[in-house]
């Protein structure tokens, strides 16, 4: 009896452990293509494509640092490479890109606390040190924040509160949301919107100017960006229109908190963003603080996830990441923008009337880049994993079970 309980625990922790190491090495999936093939890639999207229902929709390929395919969808008026998107998230590292530039000035410190550098707007008092809420951790979204913020923004006919107003009664995707600290400052990874306004807010102090004129003049300008603003276009001219899943028209909604969600940029812009990552066009920031951004600062599932502002998709062969950033906004906005140091590739998808298309083809990307799952699907599968285990730990059970009856029907009959 003994040895059949110990022989169901050794067996069901083997298939345990070879599920998940399955699962975090890709070994239950295919490639949609052959890896390298960007070609096959290419048709093989598109033929994914098809298949879905969506409303504008701009992709942009990147192979070896230069533009190799290109992808463009609309409902209404057509849509190009020089179509302005609102591409929510994704704004968040262009913010850290202004922040490692007071830093590359010496003007920021990462590792001291934010309140150093602002004096209109304060962290509420908390049980935990809010002097411990370093720049650095902001980010990073380690900082302790607990708010979970995603900006819902603010009807184009209403006025935008001032960055204050913002911080206090913040506009979001759920209710009674607080900028505070509710964790330990450095203990944990926790996605924090709040913390980007409050970087936003930061870059306004330290340089004396409006955050959209630093960022037109410290980044986006110099990286001829020229069709990206973090104001909303009352004029505009070429713009993606929004809609809902259902294909039905929705409005562009206005941010107060625009270092965390209001760029409206194009597929063209973002992908000289990229190229300027792995050196195919200058970039405003020195290459150590590019490849600092990338360094990981925070864990999740026992892997890296985040560096300065950065998400860190998956691990490349030469100990690198793919790095990037995603973005959702309501009713159904996606983006993502992905590069590859390893290969100079890359990845700019931008799409209004599906909730995931982009980050589902980013995963296909980011697969097919390395054969390993990246961040964004590795909780969802490894959701699926928990079925597959316990699913076996039945079939050995029963095995058992049926084993010990067999054993004990002999011993009578003999």
């Amino acid at each position: 009896m003994y040895k059949s309980i110990t022989a169901l625990l050794l067996l069901g922790v083997i298939w345990s452990l070879f599920i998940v190491a399955g699962t975090l090495q890709g070994w239950f999936r295919s490639p949609i293509a052959p890896q390298g093939d960007t070609d096959a890639f290419m048709l093989a999207l598109t033929e994914h494509l098809d298949t879905e229902s969506y409303g504008n929709l701009a992709l942009v390929l990147i192979d070896g640092g230069e533009i190799s395919n290109e992808h463009y969808t609309s409902i209404g008026d057509p849509v190009s490479g020089n179509t302005q998107f609102q591409v929510a998230s994704l704004s968040k590292w262009f913010t850290a890109s202004g922040i490692m530039k007071l830093v590359e000035e010496g003007e920021v410190d990462l590792d001291a606390p934010v309140s150093q550098y602002i004096s209109r707007w304060h962290l509420p008092a908390a049980t935990f040190n809010n002097n411990e809420v370093t720049v650095r951790r902001l980010l990073s979204h380690t900082a302790g924040l607990t708010d979970g913020l995603g900006f819902a923004g603010y009807p184009p006919n209403e006025a935008l509160p001032t960055l204050e107003i913002a911080l206090d009664k913040p506009s979001d995707f759920g209710r009674g949301a607080e900028v505070k600290v509710g964790v330990e400052p450095g203990s944990e990874w926790r996605y924090s919107g709040g913390g980007y306004l409050i970087l936003q807010l930061l870059i306004e102090e330290v340089s004396g100017q409006a955050f959209e004129d630093f960022m037109q003049a410290e980044i986006l300008r110099p990286l001829g960006m020229t069709r990206s603003t973090f104001v909303y276009p009352e004029n505009p001219v070429n713009m993606a229109s929004s809609y809902t899943t259902s294909g039905e028209p929705a409005p562009l909604n206005r941010f107060a908190a625009s270092g965390a969600a209001g760029l409206y940029t194009t597929a063209i812009d973002i992908t000289r963003f990229l190229q300027a990552q792995v050196g195919n066009s200058r970039h405003p920031l020195l290459e150590e603080t590019i490849q600092s951004m990338r360094t990981p600062h925070a864990t999740t599932l026992g892997q890296d996830i985040w560096g300065l502002g950065v998400m860190l998709l998956v691990p490349t062969s030469n100990n690198d990441f793919i790095f990037g950033h995603a973005g959702s906004n309501a009713p159904a906005i996606n983006t993502l923008a992905l590069v590859n140091p390893e290969t100079s590739d890359g990845l700019v998808i931008f799409e209004s009337g599906h909730r995931t298309l982009a980050t589902d083809i980013g995963s296909m990307w980011n697969f097919w880049q390395t054969g390993l799952p990246d961040i964004i699907r590795l909780e969802s599968e490894l959701e699926q994993t928990i079925l597959i285990i316990l699913a076996g730990w039945v079939v050995i059970v029963l095995f058992i079970f049926f084993k010990i009856l067999r054993t004990r029907r002999q011993e009578e009959a003999g």
